[in-house]
């Protein structure tokens, strides 16, 4: 009997053993998968007749007030969620800048805008313009953040939650930023129409037109939006369109990159062959960049020499470029763009370069460790529910600086009318003549309190 049991036991592991060489034989034969690549925009695909590439060649922020519906908006136009990072999600709030890229279409049947292919009639669209969205933090802690993405908009949308009184303390900050940073080009969006009587949205309409003027946003057009159902999204895209065009980019300046984001690509237990160099990311301001080209990352880095502490440039050179998800070999201003470098991956790291500027070697602005300005303060501390007057700075106060995408904190060494000396702690690298935001610590945040004119 024993060994009558043994049979079938033995037959069954013949028939596993069997089928298990079939399936690595099968495996063996079976091709690898090959890597996805990115399309590249290079001369004879953009000749191609079938599909137009279009690059992004404008920056729009979204700002405004926490929960106002910002990432909403950029979902509905984009289909994508700029809330990534796991504290984002956990929190369901935006704590870093989101970035998304979509295309603005215009149906051939009815003249509507639209983002997808058929429009609401059913008529065809064709594509008008890609555009770049920053979508900035809403927190009153996370005002530095939303200043650093100020530094790359060409215009701005700003979001206003019906629903709620306007304006609210982040609605009035985001707007003396885009006042500050030179921002004109402003739509205002009424969010959240869905939830509120027609009574209240005049109300709601009335309060934002009395809150923007005298602003820079006095006569922005005001476009009732409800961003979770898609209600009037196409008048939003006719505004875009007609408020904030592409600007005039000149070419024929020294490139100025100014980096918003840097990290390393490479996943954990990449092969050492298969290492790719750090990436930057953020927005070409002027002039032009080939990949090929030797370029510099200023400040750079910091070093110490006999007790003295020094900045010097990283050297490094351009190995690919990206923007709007297109593999480019040229790069010119206009949307949010990645570029590749031989950079080792340790240094771009966790957004260790961010406020950093890529340029040409030795045709870079300057980079300054004491700032001379001329500074224009604003009437009324914003920011907080209880505002106050914005007094004189002083000698020896502290106060947190915003060049570009920089931000640094510095001590006032002379205060003379309206200029001022300040010494910074970690050296900026801007063109003479450029603004830098001033903000102040009060009580336990920094509000911001006007700008100067570097001099």
């Amino acid at each position: 009997m024993k060994g009558a049991s043994k049979a079938p036991r033995k037959k069954k592991e013949a028939l596993q053993q069997k089928s298990k060489e079939k399936k690595t034989e099968a495996q063996k034969e079976k091709p690898k998968k090959q890597p996805r690549k990115r399309p590249v925009a290079t001369k004879k695909t953009l000749e191609k007749p079938s599909k137009k590439i279009l690059l992004p060649e404008v920056n729009i922020g979204t700002i405004g007030h926490i929960a106002h519906g910002k990432t909403t908006i950029v979902h509905r136009l984009t289909g994508k969620k700029t809330q990534a990072h796991s504290e984002e999600i956990k929190r369901g709030l935006t704590i870093r800048l989101g970035y998304a890229d979509f295309t603005v279409k215009k149906c051939l049947k009815c003249g509507k805008y639209a983002v997808k292919e058929k429009c609401e009639c059913g008529g065809d669209t064709e594509d008008v313009r890609r555009i770049s969205f920053v979508d900035a933090p809403g927190h009153e802690t996370l005002m530095a953040t939303m200043l650093t993405g100020a530094a790359t908009m060409d215009g701005a949308i700003l979001v206003i939650a019906a629903n709620e009184s306007c304006p609210q303390p982040q609605t009035k900050e985001h707007l003396t930023a885009l006042e500050i940073s030179g921002i004109k080009n402003i739509i205002i969006v009424q969010n959240k129409i869905d939830l509120i009587s027609q009574e209240r949205a005049i109300e709601s309409y009335n309060e934002i037109k009395n809150f923007v003027k005298g602003t820079i946003a006095e006569n922005a057009p005001i476009i009732p939006v409800s961003a979770q159902y898609g209600a009037n999204i196409d008048v939003l895209l006719e505004k875009i369109e007609t408020i904030i065009p592409t600007p005039k980019r000149n070419l024929e300046l020294e490139p100025i990159f100014l980096i918003a984001r840097s990290f390393d690509i490479n996943k954990p237990g990449t092969n050492a062959m298969d290492i790719h160099g750090g990436v930057v990311g953020g927005i070409l301001k002027q002039g032009k960049l080939n990949v090929g080209e030797k370029i510099e990352i200023h400040p750079g880095r910091k070093i110490e020499r006999e007790n003295r502490e020094e900045w010097l440039p990283i050297p490094t050179k351009l190995t690919s470029m990206t923007i709007g998800g297109i593999s480019v070999e040229k790069l010119v201003p206009g949307g949010s763009a990645g570029i590749g470098t031989e950079l080792d991956p340790s240094i771009p790291k966790s957004d260790s370069l961010v406020g950093q500027v890529v340029g040409i070697t030795g045709k870079m602005p300057p980079v300054w460790k004491k700032l001379t300005l001329e500074v224009n303060l604003l009437k009324r501390v914003v920011g907080s529910k209880e505002e106050t007057d914005v007094q004189p700075l002083k000698t020896n106060e502290v106060m947190m600086i915003n060049a570009w995408t920089a931000r640094s904190v510095g001590t006032i060494t002379s205060a003379q009318g309206n200029k001022i000396e300040i010494v910074l702690k970690l050296p900026v690298c801007i063109s003479k003549g450029e603004r830098i935001v001033l903000s102040r610590r009060i009580g336990q945040k920094w509000r911001l309190v006007g700008y100067g004119v570097i001099v």
